[in-house]
């Protein structure tokens, strides 16, 4: 007498503890016979160590409807009285029925749609880190928040069947992360307010999921959004819920990813010191974090984006010099496949050396933007950055040769 290791595999495969599943058995004998089951959880432990391989038949019928397939394929022998190696639609009333004593037409057997398990969920997971992939070559755009609109659709159908516990909280922390990425790409093109209505629909969804990543990803994006609002107190307050949810109390690297969107927002409001101290506490927290498997969307944050992020923080609180050194050393590291943080880094190194007095040099690192973007469209987030330094440029140096050939490059880019 062994276990059963084909059940064990099914109802993993569902996300069904042995209570849960003791619970979808009498829902599914209410279903057939009109009146409440009496499984219990011993009654599924059995079933799962062995000591039951020939299970009664109201067992049977209870655990076919739940995984819509025969015993047989569950592991067990089924009783003599329905063995159905090729059972149709009139052989399976007809068990149900001597089953379970109700004749079968008094309630009537129905057809449900195939239960959902993990293997789904990896499936919408894996067409999602396809959007992040595109997110990371190009940027946003208009397709990409149409695609994940529709990755979310998807994964809340699948929400409508019959799923454990463990797996609608997975395709919720899923409807969740497409609803992000479709905001985030509305963020990326300027498209404020159409990013604040996904981002609305994603933050119901990653409470549903109690998921701890997902949350930490909702309040950065947030605070990416109140950013470009320039509504830097809502940039703070998101940043600081992002640092004191449990994921970034429990691993250092989302404790990080919260501590320096803080920095980010203190040195738009103004407060250099604060600024500065988050920031130093962001690379600190980073250098404890130990390699482990994260979601695909935390793969852009990196040593290299920390460095892109400091050289931000310190242009905003006035250290240039310390800019351009950190905007030099995220170029030096990061990978040519995140070709928008790359564009990105090379504006912000740019602005650094602009804000230094080296116009003419700052203007040939910005047209290296359009180089690294190879033709695709610039994003709205992007442009705005580009129009930063296109305004500052023209305040310090308006009529040098450099600055009306970049005016002449940068209109032909635009258009």
């Amino acid at each position: 007498m062994g276990a059963n290791a084909i059940l064990k595999s099914r109802m993993d495969e569902l996300g069904l503890t042995q209570d849960e599943l003791a619970g979808r058995m009498n829902t599914a004998l209410a279903e057939i016979t009109g009146r409440p089951g009496d499984v219990s959880a011993r009654t599924v432990r059995n079933l799962l160590n062995g000591t039951s391989r020939r299970p009664i038949g109201r067992t049977c019928a209870a655990l076919e409807r739940v995984f819509g397939c025969p015993v047989e394929d569950l592991g067990f022998r089924a009783p003599r009285t329905m063995q159905h190696p090729q059972e149709g639609p009139v052989r399976r009333r007809a068990f149900i029925a001597s089953a379970t004593g109700t004749a079968a037409s008094a309630v009537p057997f129905v057809v449900q749609r195939r239960a959902v398990g993990m293997s789904d969920v990896a499936r919408a997971a894996a067409a999602m880190n396809a959007l992040v992939e595109a997110d990371d070559r190009q940027g946003g755009h208009t397709q990409l928040e149409r695609d994940a609109l529709k990755g979310r659709d998807g994964v809340l159908e699948l929400q409508q069947r019959n799923a454990g516990e463990r797996v609608r909280r997975a395709l919720y922390a899923l409807a969740a992360e497409y609803t992000a990425i479709a905001a985030w790409s509305c963020i990326d093109v300027r498209n404020l307010d159409q990013a604040q209505r996904h981002l609305n629909e994603s933050t119901t969804y990653a409470g549903l999921s109690q998921d701890g990543p997902t949350a930490m990803r909702v309040w950065v994006t947030v605070s990416i959004l109140a950013s470009q609002r320039r509504n830097w107190p809502d940039a703070l307050a998101a940043a600081q819920a992002a640092q004191a949810t449990q994921e970034a109390r429990r691993d250092p690297f989302f404790d990080s990813l919260g501590r320096v969107r803080v920095a980010l927002a203190y040195a738009a409001l103004g407060d250099s010191r604060d600024a500065l101290r988050s920031l130093g506490s962001a690379q600190d927290a980073f250098a404890k974090a130990c390699e482990r498997q994260r979601p695909r969307w935390t793969a852009f944050y990196g040593p290299a984006e920390l460095d892109h992020l400091g050289a931000i923080i310190n242009g905003r609180s006035g250290r240039h010099a310390h800019a351009e050194a950190m905007a030099h050393r995220a170029l030096a590291q990061i990978p040519s496949v995140f070709r928008r943080n790359r564009a990105l880094a090379t504006a912000q190194l740019a602005l650094a050396q602009l804000h230094q007095g080296d116009a003419e040099q700052a203007t040939a690192t910005a047209a290296n933007v359009f180089t690294i973007m190879d033709g695709d469209p610039l994003p709205g987030r992007m442009r705005t950055l580009i129009g930063d330094f296109h305004r500052d440029l023209f305040v310090m140096a308006p009529s040098t040769t450099y600055a009306r050939d970049w005016a002449d490059r940068l209109r032909a880019e635009w258009s």
